[in-house]
């Protein structure tokens, strides 16, 4: 690290389980970046000093997580079209002092989802367990998959209620009173949890019950630390499929261009093509950069 060096970083509350600095760090190393990237603990009461401070020190970008993927758009300078739409922020970009928001959680999730668990999402029922910030990023990239409904669950009614108001779906997207939430697991395809439930430190809790899900329904979740959560582990033990979403580094097309140059000096990517290179960090997370701002990189 020297003066030259680009700085990134992830801010979330909690947020010592976060993987993004090694994923990050490999990435970086393996494209000959000179850049660090670094995972910042930020109370929700401390949101607008940590976004100050960033564009104060330069930070070329900021991913965004629990709990503050709402909030910080208030202290941005521009949200881009898609963040709008869905409500939530998970990347910032820093041009030249200037803010802008971002969100690929749910292109990138959606993907991956498609690619381990469930190839097609036309026609399917799908209930989602959680009603904040990465719940409206899924539940929006969702939606342009021609479900039959997409149903919220969330121990608030009301902010389910909300989140079930906030897009235009011609009736597929509903919320669903959480006592009568065993009923809507026994419906669904697809129970994609959005919740920290599960995550580092708490690992025995679980979302939901996994035995209130049908045979053949697919159980997603969105931790990744553990990567076999209390959800994943009883619904293994039972021989019923899940998915386990592959953290995918998903970077705005600026910052995906400077990572995705270096690769191809080093000879693993096709800059011509845009098809970017996929390797596996040392702890097996899955890290794709490419300079399609469509991809989750």
């Amino acid at each position: 690290m020297d003066s030259h060096t680009i700085l990134y970083g992830v801010i979330g509350d909690p947020i010592r389980h976060s993987r993004s600095p090694v994923m990050l760090g490999r990435a970086f190393k393996e494209s000959g970046v000179n850049g660090a990237y670094g995972a910042f603990h930020v109370a929700p009461d401390r949101l607008g000093d940590a976004i100050r401070g960033i564009r104060a020190l330069g930070f070329r970008g900021l991913n965004v997580t629990i709990p503050h993927k709402i909030e910080v758009m208030n202290y941005l300078d521009e949200i881009d079209e898609s963040a709008r739409a869905i409500g939530a922020v998970n990347t910032i970009v820093n041009e030249g002092g200037r803010l802008t928001g971002y969100n690929t959680d749910g292109i990138g999730y959606v993907r991956s989802l498609k690619e381990e668990a469930e190839p097609e999402l036309t026609g399917k029922r799908v209930l989602v367990l959680g009603a904040g910030g990465a719940a409206r990023g899924i539940v929006w990239a969702l939606l342009r998959e021609s479900p039959a409904e997409v149903r919220v669950a969330n121990r608030t009614d009301a902010r389910a209620d909300e989140l079930a108001a906030a897009f235009e779906s011609g009736g597929r997207l509903k919320s669903v009173p959480w006592h009568l939430l065993a009923e809507a697991c026994g419906a669904a395809d697809i129970v994609i949890n959005t919740t920290s439930v599960g995550m580092s430190p708490q690992t025995e809790a679980i979302p939901a019950d996994p035995s209130w899900l049908r045979p053949g329904a697919v159980a997603s979740d969105l931790i990744y630390n553990p990567l076999t959560t209390a959800f994943f582990a009883w619904r293994t033990a039972a021989g019923l499929p899940h998915s386990r979403r592959s953290r995918h580094v998903r970077l705005p097309r600026r910052l995906c261009v400077r990572i995705l140059d270096g690769a191809s000096r080093a000879g693993r990517g096709d800059a011509r093509s845009g098809a970017g290179f996929l390797f596996r960090s040392g702890e097996g997370l899955n890290i794709y950069l490419s300079e399609s701002r469509d991809y989750a990189c």
